[in-house]
């Protein structure tokens, strides 16, 4: 009962936006896919990727079958295979090199994978991503590999940012969306920021994916 709670409470803290709720089940074991399943989430996530491949062959066939899943960590291009082959969506594409090795792979399975362009508006010397400047020649580029498909963008917020500051770095990303859209000509319908400590900041500015763990799974002490 206890996520069930607390994700009606997430729910009617972005109300009136409904944005996509993805748990983020890096820090649990399979039990709390299966408990976010039956409460009705059909989104998962995880930055680990051994871990990850091996909690989701746990799982039961109807549960994979009817579930997405989302890879959230940074990727080394060592794991590419492992993670194109095991997940829906990947949200941490920082670089065009990283692009290519992920679109390579994908047409070995025949396969065009969902990503997300990782952006540091922040400008965070300790995390990934495309800053503002180089964002549109990477796009340029990625948008023409066959075997990707970009959905959209993906940010963190710095921890502890004020809300003045979170409203300032997700509008900036929304406006960002918007300027690719219009100069390529491209759709990209999905903006995936906002985790627990922000989300509705997040949903305030645009978010279409929530990456929530701590704010979903907690239980009252």
């Amino acid at each position: 009962m206890g996520l069930e709670k607390n994700l009606l409470q997430i729910r009617e803290d972005i109300a009136p936006y409904k944005p996509n709720i993805i748990a983020v089940t890096k820090y649990f074991d399979e039990r709390a896919i299966v408990e976010a399943y039956n409460a009705g989430l059909r989104d998962f996530a995880e930055s680990r990727v051994i871990e990850a491949i091996e909690k989701i062959n746990k799982l039961s066939c109807d549960i994979r079958s009817n579930s997405k899943f989302h890879f959230i960590g940074h990727l080394q291009s060592n794991k590419v295979k492992k993670v194109v082959s095991n997940f829906d969506y990947i949200h941490s594409v920082d670089s065009l090199k990283l692009a290519e090795i992920i679109s390579e792979e994908a047409q070995k399975i025949g396969k065009i994978q969902n990503v997300f362009l990782e952006v540091n508006f922040a400008n965070e010397e300790q995390k990934y991503g495309f800053s503002k400047e180089n964002i549109f020649k990477a796009f340029g580029e990625i948008r023409f590999l066959k075997n990707v498909k970009i959905l959209g963008l993906m940010s963190m917020a710095p921890l502890g940012f004020a809300e003045n500051k979170l409203d300032v770095l997700y509008e900036n990303v929304f406006q960002t969306k918007q300027e690719l859209e219009k100069e390529f000509d491209y759709s990209l319908p999905e903006l995936s920021m906002g985790m627990s400590q922000d989300y509705v900041v997040a949903a305030r500015h645009g978010a279409t994916m929530l990456r929530i763990g701590r704010k979903l799974f907690k239980t009252e002490e």
